[in-house]
């Protein structure tokens, strides 16, 4: 008796662990897990209770748990297909899960429901814009911006799709635009910069600081400087903008691979070149330029054994890239 007694004295407060969990209700001080476990309980005590999945669909999406969410949200929508917002989570969870054209057919049933979101609208021209679907895009993020032409999400995007389709006149405005009425917004600053340093023009510099400014770690943005000063024939201040990229991604392998091209077509400096480049292939054993103009090194020192060996190697990657079948026949 004394020893039945005593395990059940034991197990008392697993009991009452237990009970408080099946009453308990999520809180913000818990963790993913924990606020898993009070769900799982409750959907087992109410297993018709729609929204319990569509909560625990989110914390599963939070854990990159997708195909989690989206048995989840499945099940939210055969109990409710009335629901704005499970369509919404549904299409956000398609396309993480790279299927984007249920994601689209879940986002057209949330439009079905609210015609005039435009948040639905908004998140399709998002995952058109990201599946570089640039007209259906468009068509989505207009709707957007004829309801709020400030809508600094939609202008940014649109203003990239004129950008990426070479209609730089349109993007410049539209990147413009959001610069004017979102001064805080780093990326249309950078974007805005690195289409004017494609043209070489000089507001590049001014666009380029703001963004970093805004965001000083912004690699995106000094890379472009660099590229600007480099193109402009300032080596000396393309060279600064490169080491300061390594210092904040020791493995940013285009700023090692200029930094070689510098050394090797500016200063001559060949044994320097090399090690850069040979620092931009450990980063991108694929990197086919810097093989290329490793082996140019190589040559320009009289190594043609290693020339050659970096010429082939390059090769390999793509038999057609005409620097390194012209390098190869340089040293034959």
């Amino acid at each position: 008796m004394k020893h039945q007694t005593l395990i059940a004295l034991l197990l008392l407060p697993l009991f009452a662990a237990m009970t408080g969990c099946n009453h308990s209700t999520p809180t913000d001080d818990m963790s993913n897990e924990e606020i898993l476990q009070v769900l799982d309980i409750k959907i087992h005590k109410n297993p018709k209770d729609d929204n319990l999945y569509y909560d625990r669909a989110k914390i599963y999406l939070d854990l990159n748990r997708v195909n989690d969410a989206i048995a989840d949200l499945s099940r939210a929508v055969s109990i409710n297909n009335k629901e704005f917002k499970y369509q919404m989570l549904l299409g956000d969870a398609y396309f993480a899960n790279g299927n984007v054209e249920k994601s689209y057919q879940s986002l057209q049933r949330a439009l079905e429901l609210e015609p005039e979101s435009q948040e639905a609208f908004l998140k399709l021209g998002e995952i058109a814009y990201y599946s570089r679907d640039y007209d259906r895009a468009m068509e989505n993020l207009s709707k957007v911006t004829a309801h709020d032409p400030q809508n600094r999400t939609a202008l940014f995007m649109k203003g990239f799709i004129y950008k990426e389709t070479g209609d730089t006149s349109n993007a410049i405005i539209l990147l413009r635009k959001v610069c004017d009425l979102h001064p805080d917004y780093a990326p249309a600053f950078e974007e805005l910069g690195m289409l004017y340093a494609d043209h070489h023009d000089p507001l590049a510099v001014e666009y380029l600081n703001t963004a970093l400014r805004l965001e000083p770690n912004n690699t995106n943005a000094l890379y472009g400087l660099a590229m600007f000063y480099q193109n402009l024939n300032q080596p000396e201040k393309a060279e600064e903008l490169y080491k300061q990229i390594l210092d904040i991604n020791a493995n940013h392998k285009e700023a090692w691979h200029n930094r070689g091209y510098i050394q090797l077509f500016t200063y001559g400096d060949y044994p320097l070149a090399i090690e850069h480049l040979t620092r931009a292939i450990q980063c991108d054993s694929n990197f086919i330029e810097a093989w290329t103009n490793r082996g140019c090194a190589y040559e320009l020192l009289g190594d043609n054994k290693h020339a050659r060996e970096d010429f082939m190697a390059a090769l390999l990657i793509d038999h057609t890239f005409q620097p390194a079948i012209d390098g190869l026949d340089r040293i034959k």
